[in-house]
């Protein structure tokens, strides 16, 4: 795919994300694609195509409003785009998320191979995880 396909591909799997489109977006996976994220938390790990999809709808139920992402850059070169981005959406705890993200995106054959993603641990921990953390 040239650049600008890239680019285009990841603005899918964010408007699939924003718009709640599990299929579209577990479908954007390569079949050995897998999300890689960053930290020590609860939700850090790196996670099959397969484990996406499982925990895709958990996701949603945490946000019962939905979580909305907003790209700031994207860059891209080869097969490859870099992402700045933040979120927002109303916990089911009744807070509200907000996080600030770098996303790595590694596309084959038009698929996602792998997702890094990068984002402020702390907030994570703090409303995601009900301040628990991993022992």
């Amino acid at each position: 795919m040239s650049i600008e396909e890239n680019k285009q591909f990841v603005e899918t799997f964010f408007d699939s994300m924003n718009s709640g489109d599990i299929d579209t977006m577990v479908n954007c996976y390569h079949d050995d694609g897998y999300l890689w994220t960053k930290g020590h938390t609860l939700i850090s790990g790196k996670y099959t195509k397969e484990q996406v999809q499982a925990a895709a709808g958990a996701i949603y139920e945490a946000f019962p409003e939905g979580i909305s992402f907003d790209i700031l850059h994207m860059t891209a070169e080869g097969d490859r785009v870099a992402v700045e981005a933040t979120s927002a959406g109303m916990h089911a705890s009744g807070r509200l998320y907000e996080n600030e993200y770098h996303f790595l995106f590694h596309i084959r054959d038009g698929k996602l191979l792998a997702l890094k993603e990068y984002m402020d641990t702390e907030r994570v921990t703090d409303v995601l995880c009900g301040g628990q953390r991993p022992d």
